[in-house]
């Protein structure tokens, strides 16, 4: 008989939804430890710019997969999963339960579904190329040759429109023909946090990253890796960039900031709402809706 596949914890939300904090709760209760699935809080030297867990949070929970690679090493999709996946099984083999908690759908989908993405490094110059051309450009270049990426990407995501290009330009086949899905053999509880005044959250908090040391952690980026560098486009320390360079004043950058944040985080609601489905938890008591139903989860 074969054994029975491994419990997994799930947590995911939009942008300043207050996973953390609610993370490091649960962690505290069930006494487990957290991956981070965020495609920013991987990288050294960022963390005012990405609402990374503080020093003390990681000292009360262990966090894994936080502070694995240098800013000027770009890690794609398939390179995170492999290095996940790695550190989850470790988990298993301790008699632990996993608990993956983040923002990013695509890093998390990778791991919790099993997509296998192309295995193509970033290409610098090429996206420079594609920089260089606008993204309402690039849109009508990804519409030729992948017609059905531009139905799973939204027009305006300047990110995910070029890595497509990249891929077809480098490999010769469309992003979407190389995409499969093979599924982890573990039991997945995907649990949702959501506010309704996530606006409020979201303006709260740019305006704590500005006031608390982005510009300064800004700058000490620029000075060690080049004001070039691509994490730099990176909501938030982008427009810390202008601030430095005198082409925002801070409040100026705290407004664009905001404005961004919250579109993105609609942008991450939809993907949540179309690829997840996770069981949303209650806002009365976030806590204790989050143990009942990892409880009744676990049985």
């Amino acid at each position: 008989m074969s054994s029975k596949p491994p419990n997994v914890i799930v947590l995911i939300g939009p942008t300043a939804s207050g996973k953390t904090e609610l993370a490091i709760n649960i962690a505290e209760y069930f006494k487990t430890r957290i991956h981070n699935i965020d495609s920013r809080q991987i990288y050294k030297s960022m963390d005012i710019g990405t609402a990374k867990p503080s020093k003390n949070q990681q000292k009360q929970i262990k966090h894994f997969l936080v502070d694995i690679e240098e800013p000027i090493n770009q890690m794609n999709v398939k390179q995170f999963q492999e290095i996940a996946q790695k550190s989850i099984k470790g988990e298993f083999k301790k008699n632990k339960l996993p608990f993956l908690v983040g923002g990013s759908g695509l890093y998390m989908n990778s791991i919790t579904k099993g997509f296998f993405v192309p295995d193509v490094p970033p290409q610098d110059n090429l996206r420079k190329q594609f920089e260089k051309l606008g993204q309402k450009e690039c849109w009508e270049l990804l519409k030729n040759c992948d017609p059905i990426s531009t139905k799973k990407i939204n027009c305006a995501d300047q990110i995910r429109t070029i890595r497509a290009l990249e891929v077809f330009y480098i490999t010769g086949k469309p992003l979407s023909t190389q995409k499969i899905q093979k599924p982890p053999n573990w039991r997945i509880l995907e649990l949702g946090l959501d506010r309704d005044n996530l606006k409020e959250r979201i303006l709260e908090r740019t305006k704590n990253m500005f006031l608390n040391g982005i510009i300064d952690e800004t700058k000490n980026l620029i000075s060690k890796y080049g004001s070039n560098l691509q994490i730099l486009e990176t909501i938030g320390y982008r427009e810390a960039r202008d601030v430095l360079s005198n082409k925002l004043t801070i409040d100026r950058a705290i407004e664009l900031t905001t404005t961004k944040t919250i579109q993105f985080a609609k942008r991450q609601r939809t993907w949540f709402r179309n690829k997840n489905n996770p069981i949303w938890l209650s806002n009365k008591n976030l806590l204790k809706d989050a143990i009942i139903k990892i409880e009744s989860f676990l049985g």
